[in-house]
């Protein structure tokens, strides 16, 4: 009779521990990240920069793979993001309660940690799969953020970080040449060149937003353009 791999015994449900420490059903939805379009974001001197690459079809239009929170507050996903569209859903309400009870607008770290501590949460019940998603939260308040959750609810803060596919070569680059003080054109360039080490580009598959107070920029081809920016 075959024997079942010595794993098997412990990735039948999200609450069960591997002997060596191991949650496998965490680690499967890990996989399921690093298998998704690359998605990174970077601070610069007036803002946050968040920027996707989407696929290019004549037949199929493409979903935005960065999502609006609130008037500052921006998020992009990579994984299954029909998980992070439930996220995004329930971070938006959120937003809304604290600007009825509070009159003033959340912080991109309030967003961030209840984002966190609702995936964490899926890491411990059974009848339930972790998201298999990860998200990167950016914002400015008084000052700009940069926040980063994964499936198992780390929550990290960051300067610039890429998650998905080929993240290591674009987070190697950010290690090698980021610059917080960057101004927005120089971001928007940098986030280009950054986009290119994952593989060759075309101006209708960048998906690109810039927040700064009191605005939230969508960079279409035409914006792209039009400041100069090039592949």
């Amino acid at each position: 009779m075959d024997m079942m791999p010595e794993h098997m015994g412990y990735d039948r449900t999200i609450v069960v521990f591997s002997p060596d420490g191991r949650l496998f059903q965490v680690e499967y939805a890990r996989e399921a990240v690093n298998k998704g379009a690359t998605a990174f974001g970077l601070i610069f001197k007036d803002g946050i920069i968040l920027c996707a690459q989407k696929k290019i079809s004549k037949l199929v239009k493409f979903a935005d793979k960065i999502f609006q929170i609130d008037d500052h507050i921006g998020l992009v996903a990579t994984g299954i993001v029909a998980d992070a569209r439930v996220m995004v859903d329930a971070s938006r309400v959120k937003a809304q309660q604290h600007r009825m009870v509070y009159d003033t607008s959340i912080s991109t770290a309030s967003v961030a940690k209840y984002l966190a501590d609702r995936q964490q949460l899926y890491t411990q019940h059974a009848g339930v799969r972790p998201y298999g998603v990860s998200m990167l939260i950016g914002g400015i308040n008084d000052e700009s953020a940069l926040y980063e959750t994964d499936p198992s609810g780390i929550l990290m803060e960051c300067l610039a970080k890429a998650v998905g596919q080929k993240a290591d070569k674009i987070n190697k680059f950010f290690e090698e040449k980021y610059e917080e003080n960057m101004d927005e054109k120089q971001a928007v360039q940098f986030a280009i060149e950054a986009l290119k080490k994952q593989g060759k580009i075309e101006l209708e598959g960048i998906n690109l937003v810039v927040i700064k107070k009191g605005k939230y920029i969508k960079y279409d081809k035409d914006l792209l353009k039009k400041q100069g920016i090039k592949l």
